[in-house]
């Protein structure tokens, strides 16, 4: 199985995924459309974080975006609902050789 490793951009975040991207999502919300986040969809139990995140809910509160506290970077979103089994992973803090050539997705999310 493949680990991808990324990292926030000062290196207080860690993410490790297990999980092979074969496309990226971008959202234009309020929020994805600011910190241009670059989406990648899968389930909590392949992603481990380390560090210090912290946590932001807005709009309907259904959705944790999680930043770092010392550069500022987004590094995922989680479901409030734990029953929620999806998450995600913002691809750019890894590897651009990782997500530069996947097909976008583009989500209509200010339509909400």
């Amino acid at each position: 199985m493949t680990v991808h490793e990324g990292t926030c951009h000062c290196g207080a975040i860690s993410l490790q995924l297990r999980d092979q991207p074969t496309g990226v999502s971008e959202c234009n919300c309020s929020i994805c459309r600011r910190i241009a986040g670059l989406w990648h969809y899968c389930r909590p139990e392949v992603v481990t974080i380390t560090g210090d995140a912290i946590g932001y809910s807005h709009g309907d509160r259904t959705l944790t975006t999680w930043h770092c506290g010392v550069c500022g970077c987004t590094t995922h979103w989680t479901a409030i609902d734990p029953a929620y089994r999806k998450m995600g992973v913002n691809l750019r803090m890894f590897d651009h050789a990782l997500w530069q050539g996947l097909p976008r997705t583009l989500v209509d999310g200010a339509s909400f």
